[in-house]
């Protein structure tokens, strides 16, 4: 996880957005989390297309934790499986095209947290302080964008107030970097989404839209060889 506490990632929206952001919710009283346990699981036919990537994702605990990471070979085996799964097989997993390095300098924000991206996302700036930070937006991600399976969120945040549309999520993956953007590049094109993918500062970004709905996909590879992702969503 990235040095940045929760109250910095607060601060730091508050100073972008024209209402300021609210504060973290209270442990054991966080009615999205409650609901995103509460909420049925995909077992039936009916529940099929729900987004079962979330069903398997480890997500932070009510008191602060953020879940450990398992980078042996069986948890990279099986969260390809479920990557696979997710797209529809492995002739629907496209590879993505080549990142277009760009020069221009990522902003001092990106290196803190997912939510401080969200401000610097093309059509999530306004909406960027209106956030709220629970792990259930990890679970509430839209369908074409999952967490992919078997991550472990470290932060997730986001909103659905005053006509916004938000999340941003933190997570991290055993599986290396160029086959989460492929997954993501993938579940993109299906869904109609344009992709277009730079390399910035020690980024890779892939990031697209569908009329008012846009995606960014910011990911690094981290010292362990595992990946970490920032998730940002609007509309």
């Amino acid at each position: 996880m990235r040095p940045a506490s929760a109250v910095l990632m607060l601060s730091l929206l508050a100073g972008c957005a024209r209402g300021g952001s609210e504060a973290a919710p209270a442990p054991g009283g966080d009615p999205l989390l409650d609901a995103a346990l509460a909420a049925p699981l995909a077992t039936d036919e009916d529940l099929a297309s729900s987004n079962r990537a979330n069903a398997v994702a480890s997500l932070p605990d009510p008191d602060g934790s953020v879940p450990s990471l398992d980078v042996g070979p069986d948890a990279i085996g099986r969260a390809r499986a479920d990557a696979l799964a997710l797209v529809g097989g492995t002739g629907e997993m496209r590879q993505a095209p080549a990142a277009t390095r760009t020069q221009a300098p990522l902003p001092p924000e990106a290196s803190l947290s997912a939510a401080a991206r969200a401000a610097h996302t093309p059509g999530a700036e306004a909406c960027a302080g209106k956030v709220q930070y629970t792990a259930a937006w990890a679970a509430r991600m839209p369908a074409a964008f999952p967490v992919y399976p078997r991550g472990a969120v470290q932060e997730a945040a986001g909103t659905d107030s005053d006509g916004c549309t938000l999340r941003a999520i933190n997570f991290q993956t055993p599986v290396p970097l160029g086959e989460v953007i492929d997954f993501y590049y993938s579940r993109a094109r299906q869904a109609g989404f344009s992709a277009e993918r730079i390399a910035q500062g020690g980024d890779d970004v892939l990031g697209g839209t569908k009329g008012g709905a846009t995606y960014r996909v910011y990911a690094r590879k981290l010292a362990s060889g595992a990946s970490e992702v920032d998730l940002v969503t609007s509309g």
